[in-house]
């Protein structure tokens, strides 16, 4: 044996770091490399903090038997959830009295600062003001948003999500979703499409002028096909359902919606040809609808937001109920944590880039729409959708590689979301914050790339990670919460 040993090439498993690999294969051996690291991200102070917040079978009022109690109820709320779009407020400010009390801008994301934003951001907010014609010029614009003559607040805090800088201003028109088993309702403002648009930063005439047209023509079109949906046919258009179908159909719902799309038109088309809508309108809002493939993106959005907050507030659960990023922090809210964030610096996205743009023009990652993870789509069930790792630069392996990972952080699956290439297994459900520390697996975020210049745009398309930092700090306030030491 000892002579096998001794002749033979050497063949190992590595945990370590993968530079630890290059003597074995340098000299003829085969290494195998885990993809693992130390629980509590290699803190031994947090990983016994941990290790007292984990589950007990064999104690029910142990602090970890009543996070997992905690948890099945929130995955239970998730799982039951049935978001349905019932409205399109015409003007946001007929949605939220403060907006017509002060200027506000909402934006994606936690809090930040106008000398902290990105550039996309900087470059969103400036076309707000102009849209609301509060400043005729983008300097008169950046000038007053420079001086705080214009607040800011979070989409989130007011049940909202938006996609990439997630502005909404006071006459933009939002759609309106009602959690019909659990009562509570979300919002969102209506899809530009993919490019030079608002939420990626750009704000030229013909960004605003296709603002305008929303507000006079798309918007009161669907707020018609909308009602009459409501009216006429099962109480509105029902988001989940149609997520749960497009993920059958090549959907991650998140960074592809060309299914959800297709499945939305369908059923909002028949209802708004049945309405005294002008036919002309009618014609120009079909048109849009069919020519933009991401259409679904904020409805899914809003679905997900729906769904998660059910499922907020739950004494011990933590189980994250969304994740927003503002182009400078990425930001976790926790069920049992109430309204606090928990922050780290964002990541930047890796993936492929329109003709033109490269790596180093991509800004960090932005946006309300990782909600759509937090719910159980986009990164989660891309094995769903093989066609978009063309997109994001990698393959259908990794797809499915990217969905089988996030099982191992997330509290349950959920049922009405299968993934075909996985067996139709259902999506993992329930981000565990105990599980993300334990494990180091970070959570994938399919993403839209805007660069991180004002003005340019959505420039690509990837995959970022959210950075364990958050989960981190989370579990950190958990364990003052708990008086775990």
């Amino acid at each position: 044996m000892s002579s096998s040993l001794i002749s033979s090439a050497p063949q190992v498993v590595n945990l370590g770091l993968e530079s630890f690999n290059d003597s074995v294969t340098g000299n003829g051996g085969a290494a195998l490399q885990l993809d693992w690291q130390p629980p509590g991200n290699a803190d031994p102070a947090l990983a016994w903090k941990l290790a007292q917040m984990m589950g007990d079978a064999s104690d029910p009022n142990s602090l970890g038997s009543k996070i997992d109690a905690a948890n099945k109820l929130a995955c239970e709320k998730v799982i039951s959830s049935r978001p349905m779009l019932v409205d399109v407020a015409l003007r946001a400010d007929g949605v939220w009295k403060e907006m017509k009390e002060e200027r506000i801008l909402l934006h994606a994301g936690a809090p930040v600062a106008w000398p902290d934003m990105c550039g996309p951001m900087h470059g969103a907010m400036i076309g707000a003001v102009l849209y609301e014609g509060w400043a005729d010029t983008p300097e008169q614009a950046r000038a007053m948003l420079e001086k705080g003559e214009i607040k800011f607040a979070q989409c989130h805090d007011f049940k909202a999500v938006g996609p990439m800088t997630g502005i909404i201003s006071a006459s933009m028109p939002v759609c309106v979703v009602h959690n019909t088993t659990h009562g509570n309702v979300a919002y969102t403002n209506i899809n530009e499409g993919i490019g030079k648009c608002l939420r990626f930063g750009a704000n030229s005439p013909d960004v605003l002028a296709r603002l305008k047209w929303f507000e006079k023509v798309l918007a009161p079109a669907l707020k018609a096909a909308t009602l009459y949906s409501v009216n006429n046919k099962e109480g509105g258009v029902d988001l989940k359902s149609i997520q749960a179908q497009a993920l059958l159909m090549g959907d991650e719902v998140h960074s592809r919606n060309a299914a959800a799309t297709a499945l939305y038109f369908m059923q909002m088309a028949p209802s708004l040809v049945a309405t005294d809508v002008p036919q002309a309108h009618v014609k120009e809002v079909l048109d849009f609808i069919g020519r933009t493939s991401q259409f679904f993106l904020n409805l899914s959005m809003v679905a997900s937001k729906a769904i998660m907050d059910a499922a907020h507030g739950i004494e011990y659960s933590s189980v994250v109920t969304a994740t927003a990023r503002n182009g400078t922090t990425t930001g976790l809210r926790v069920s049992g944590l109430g309204r606090a964030w928990f922050q780290a610096p964002s990541d930047n996205p890796v993936g492929l880039f329109f003709p033109g743009f490269k790596q180093e023009d991509a800004n960090p990652d932005l946006g309300d729409s990782a909600i759509c993870e937090t719910a159980g789509y986009g990164g989660f069930s891309l094995a769903a959708s093989p066609a978009l790792t063309l997109l994001v630069g990698g393959t259908v392996a990794d797809a499915n590689h990217y969905s089988q990972l996030m099982y191992n952080i997330t509290t349950t699956k959920n049922p009405a979301l299968s993934l075909p290439n996985l067996e139709f297994d259902g999506a993992p459900t329930g981000i565990d914050v105990r599980k993300v520390v334990d494990t180091g697996i970070r959570p994938v975020v399919t993403t839209g790339i805007a660069h991180k210049e004002a003005g340019v745009g959505q420039i690509g398309a990837g995959i970022v990670r959210v950075p364990m930092g958050c989960y981190v700090s989370a579990l950190e306030a958990m364990a003052e919460k708990y008086g775990v030491a």
